[in-house]
């Protein structure tokens, strides 16, 4: 991809999201289930990064009015997370949520959620039992979490 290509969100079906998580994502594996998928896709049209959207993990969260990006993966193509958490965002608030939330590891940035937009709200812990969040509960990582922009 040149630096002057144009990224575009597309659809992305959860077979599709799942497989590209299954190659791309870091440390996760694909989920059993979501709400909704978005891909960003460039000039070509070959799918270059996908987010994952669901009910929030932690169950306090879950009040009906708040959405997890669960999982977002790029191949490393410039700018696609960013484009991705923004979407992400307008998706969710154009079908009536009030909040989206992710969760990142203490060693990732959060430079592309910055971007988009978000804001960190907090730090979380890990551990069996401490927290049931965006990572396994298993996960002995701390991470940090974000949330979009609530609606007014």
């Amino acid at each position: 991809m040149t630096p002057q290509s144009r990224l575009t969100v597309v659809p992305c079906d959860f077979d599709e999201a799942n497989a590209f998580i299954a190659r791309h994502h870091r440390h996760h594996q694909p989920l059993k289930f979501h709400k909704f998928s978005l891909a960003v896709a460039d000039e070509a049209g070959e799918i270059r990064a996908v987010c994952m959207i669901n009910r929030p993990t932690a169950r306090l969260l879950d009040d009906g009015m708040t959405l997890e990006v669960t999982r977002l993966a790029s191949d490393g193509c410039p700018n696609a997370c960013s484009c991705l958490y923004g979407a992400a965002w307008r998706a969710a608030k154009a079908l009536g949520y009030g909040k989206l939330i992710t969760y990142i590891l203490e060693s990732e940035s959060g430079t592309t959620l910055k971007a988009s937009g978000w804001k960190l709200i907090g730090k979380r812990g890990g551990g069996v039992g401490i927290c049931r969040l965006a990572l396994a509960s298993t996960s002995t990582r701390s991470r940090r979490s974000f949330c979009g922009r609530l609606v007014e």
